[in-house]
């Protein structure tokens, strides 16, 4: 090849790194959560937070339906239905605060307060899982949760957010419950067979507040509460590939990109501005949540 073939010759355009693949996934899944969440709020006034937990669950079972088909009895298969069945009522019923919290919540107050499931995982992994939890995880915990009582404001008068923020408070610690159960749950378990069950079982117990709550949906918002589930169901899959793809120590902190997206979707779409007290409180847990991902990541890289 001459020297002016090999000027105008084309050069490969590099391959992205694995860090940055990564976080192009979770920011889809932030993306991909703040629209679901602006679909919960919209839907709210009309279709209760049960109800809305129906849809979403039936659309993750819809999506596993050929997985179900392809597999059949391995998809179920297992050793332990006890734990199955509590992390699929743990996680429904998380599924329905959360929702509750999103509809009367200003967004980013409810996002901030959604990150508090890291700080309830450690006393979890303490109790639960019988993890040797250090005294500086054991301090970020804490101080976290101090950033969570400046959000709440708590007075002789009632907290400044009210019942809402406390079935935010109450979900994260339902989510953090299922995760701790999958960790108990991968050592002899699939994750196709974990999600099998959770889609499956989740589906089955948001039937009773379905039919309590049940109205029939206009054709437009039967797309919508459609669109609500599998967007949800796309945020996992997308905050998984990149956790899977990326560091997790560098992928845990795009994750909470999700607090400016939600601030940004609440004030354009529901006039809705974060007092100085949320985002202290924000600031407070964000940071403390980013330390503990941090040392469980350095503690496992030196194990």
């Amino acid at each position: 090849m001459t020297d002016e073939a090999a000027d105008v010759a084309p050069h490969p355009e590099p391959r992205l790194t694995p860090n940055v693949h990564g976080a192009l996934w979770m920011l889809a899944s932030a993306v991909a959560f703040t629209v679901m969440m602006t679909l919960i709020k919209f839907l709210g006034e009309d279709y209760p937070a049960a109800l809305q937990t129906f849809y979403r669950q039936l659309a993750g079972f819809v999506i596993l339906v050929p997985v179900i088909a392809r597999h059949r009895r391995a998809a179920f298969a297992t050793t332990r239905p006890g734990i199955l069945l509590f992390r699929a009522s743990a996680g429904t019923v998380g599924l329905i605060f959360s929702f509750y919290a999103f509809q009367k919540l200003p967004l980013a107050d409810a996002n901030a307060l959604s990150f508090t499931r890291t700080l309830w995982l450690v006393p979890l992994a303490a109790f639960v899982v019988r993890e040797k939890v250090g005294p500086l995880r054991v301090f970020a915990a804490a101080v976290g949760f101090l950033g969570v009582l400046v959000m709440l404001r708590p007075s002789p008068e009632g907290l400044a957010l009210g019942l809402p923020a406390l079935a935010m408070l109450a979900s994260s610690f339902l989510f953090a419950l299922t995760v701790t159960g999958m960790k108990v749950m991968t050592r002899d378990h699939s994750p196709m067979v974990l999600l099998v069950w959770a889609a499956t079982l989740g589906l089955v117990f948001s039937l009773p507040g379905a039919f309590l709550t049940w109205r029939w949906p206009t054709p437009l918002d039967l797309g919508l509460l459609a669109a609500m589930g599998v967007i949800g169901t796309a945020t996992q899959w997308c905050y998984i590939k990149g956790m899977q793809i990326g560091d997790a120590a560098a992928m845990a902190p795009i994750d909470y990109t999700r607090l400016v997206f939600a601030a940004l979707a609440g004030f354009l779409l529901f006039q809705e501005t974060p007092t100085v007290w949320t985002i202290a409180g924000a600031a407070v847990v964000v940071a403390s949540t980013l330390f503990i991902t941090w040392r469980e990541h350095r503690t496992a890289r030196m194990r």
